[in-house]
């Protein structure tokens, strides 16, 4: 019965907001004004879902809603937002690189070492100012399982794990936009690239080891978001009117 009734509420959910319950996965693009009605049924969850194995993905309230709420503000309300977000973790089989068997010394065995490769989160928005704005998220684990022999004779398997992060944020200027430096040079670990063509595109890149805490994710894609912003005049950033 309350399995029926927890149904019957997820059903209510937004398409998008019961994409992350059931598939751990969303792929759409929409204008702000419809990114806010998935706010708000992202933030209906916690009071209505209670059973542990339909809870959001954790990257859904820590990343997610605020960088969908941070680009709505950029965005004109007839321009898009477009958003690829794979919050199933690293651990899904076609995330999974093969392995490798090496032997080991004194007390262990061997070492088992494999890769996963995780693009876990892809966004392109049209901001008001005609820029278009891309950003990706991909981490990269390392796993390690360790076959030790203790003393006693007795073996022992243990798995361990590190996590690099690779963040990117490209801004495609709309043409004659003007390019200057900015009055202090970027963070040492954000690298910026930029690239004249019909429309420049200004690149900043990060590479962070280990990735980044849970809590600390999100400013850390907002530090490389803002980056691009930083090489080009206050009035070609000012947000227009629709």
């Amino acid at each position: 019965m309350f399995w029926r009734k927890t149904r019957a509420a997820i059903e209510r959910f937004h398409p998008v907001h019961q994409g992350l319950i059931w598939q751990r996965t969303a792929s759409v693009t929409l204008p702000p004004a419809e990114w806010d009605a998935v706010v708000a049924s992202l933030a209906r969850h916690a009071e209505t879902v209670k059973r542990r194995k339909w809870r959001l993905p954790d990257r859904t309230v820590a990343v997610l809603v605020p960088l969908i709420r941070v680009l709505c503000e950029d965005v004109a309300p007839k321009g898009a937002i477009g958003i690829t977000a794979d919050l199933r973790g690293p651990k899904v089989p076609e995330k999974t690189g093969p392995s490798r068997k090496f032997p080991g010394r004194g007390r262990v065995r061997n070492i088992t070492e494999w890769f996963a490769h995780d693009p876990w989160l892809a966004v392109r928005a049209e901001l008001r100012d005609g820029s278009v704005l891309e950003l990706t998220v991909t981490d990269r684990v390392r796993y390690r399982r360790i076959h030790k022999v203790n003393p006693r004779g007795k073996h022992k398997v243990k798995t361990k794990s590190k996590a690099v992060q690779r963040i990117t944020a490209r801004r495609t200027l709309q043409p004659g936009q003007e390019v200057r430096r900015p009055g202090s040079p970027p963070p040492r670990s954000v690298g910026v690239r930029i690239k004249s063509a019909k429309r420049t595109v200004i690149s900043a890149t990060a590479k962070l080891g280990p990735a980044p805490a849970e809590q600390d994710q999100l400013q850390w894609i907002l530090a490389v978001a803002t980056e691009p912003f930083r090489w080009t005049p206050p009035a070609a950033t000012v947000r227009r009117t629709a």
